[in-house]
């Protein structure tokens, strides 16, 4: 009889063990000659070398499946064992998926847009999105990073927000800078939570691999191997998106979402996006997705609020 011991890397182990450990429980029913010893982020096996091999293959498979599609039932369980699944497929699984969020939650484009845009990124390093709120613009760049991720096109990603508001604005509020900015940034942080395991993100955050920072914190800086999303884009001057997009490094991918009718500068005239739109039309390499209201996939009030400010605004024009 041999030990073996396994680590798993890259999950949550409750979620390799399941509720109550029924996942484990129900992995040792399939290895009755084995004995199975799981704490913590470590397994031991105890066996034949034969036996052992086959439960290690399998375990990192297990590890493989999860990491792409964070869940496992025993349904999947005993479907890997009769050999019947795939790995890298799902049962049930639609084409379209950009990846799979906590649970199994599957990520997708789901209008003609954010369609565009999933097309879009893998013909162009430099990609603009364009649109009102709700358009799911962000959600859907951050979902296109997590898969680059995920299958390892990148390292790590960047994401990044102008800090308008960091001024006087929130000057009142008690803390230092990064205090003040974490609410200003926790839209970003909303869209990985749903992607991304609560623990894993942590880690990913504390390492460096995944890092959301004020605009600012990008000068100086080559961002190679990266997935690179600007959001609020509309509120970067001129001389800071400028600043953003001559950072892009070696197998680097941009994204830049904005929407210019939502600018906070002082002087809308100056907004970086607007310029950067007219400037770099002629740029190959490059794309700019257009979203409208018919993308916006929020409460169904938010594209009448949509339309009936768009049609103020042209009022004014006249």
């Amino acid at each position: 009889m041999i030990e073996q011991l396994i680590y798993l890397e890259g999950i949550e182990p409750a979620t390799l063990y399941g509720v109550n450990n029924s996942l484990l429980d129900k992995l040792k029913t399939f290895f009755p000659k084995l004995k199975i010893v799981a704490r913590g982020n470590e397994i031991r096996v105890y066996g034949e070398d034969e036996e052992i091999a086959r439960f290690d293959d399998l375990i990192h498979t297990l590890i493989e499946h999860l990491q792409k599609f964070n869940r496992l039932s025993e349904n999947d369980l005993e479907q890997f064992m009769a050999g019947e699944f795939h790995q890298g497929s799902l049962p049930g699984d639609p084409s379209g998926v950009l990846v799979y969020g906590n649970h199994g939650k599957m990520i997708s484009a789901r209008t003609v847009n954010q369609q565009k845009l999933v097309d879009a990124y893998s013909k162009n390093d430099l990609l603009f999105a364009i649109g009102p709120a709700g358009t799911g613009k962000t959600y859907t760049a951050i979902a296109l990073a997590v898969r680059a991720f995920k299958n390892k096109e990148v390292k790590r990603i960047i994401l990044t927000r102008p800090a308008v508001e960091a001024g006087e604005r929130l000057g009142f509020l008690p803390g230092d800078l990064k205090e003040k900015l974490e609410p200003y940034l926790q839209p970003l942080y909303d869209a990985l939570n749903d992607m991304i395991p609560v623990r894993r993100l942590k880690d990913y955050i504390e390492d460096g691999t995944i890092q959301i920072a004020p605009l600012a914190y990008m000068r100086g800086r080559t961002l190679d191997n990266a997935a690179v999303i600007l959001d609020e884009a509309q509120n970067a001057t001129a001389s800071q998106l400028k600043m953003f997009l001559t950072r892009m490094g070696k197998s680097a991918s941009f994204i830049v979402t904005g929407d210019v009718t939502q600018i906070d500068l002082p002087d809308v005239s100056k907004s970086g996006l607007v310029d950067a739109l007219r400037i770099l039309g002629p740029v190959r390499g490059l794309s700019v997705i257009y979203f409208d209201e018919r993308d916006i996939i929020r409460h169904r009030l938010v594209k009448h609020i949509v339309k009936a400010y768009e049609k103020s605004e042209g009022e004014k024009l006249k």
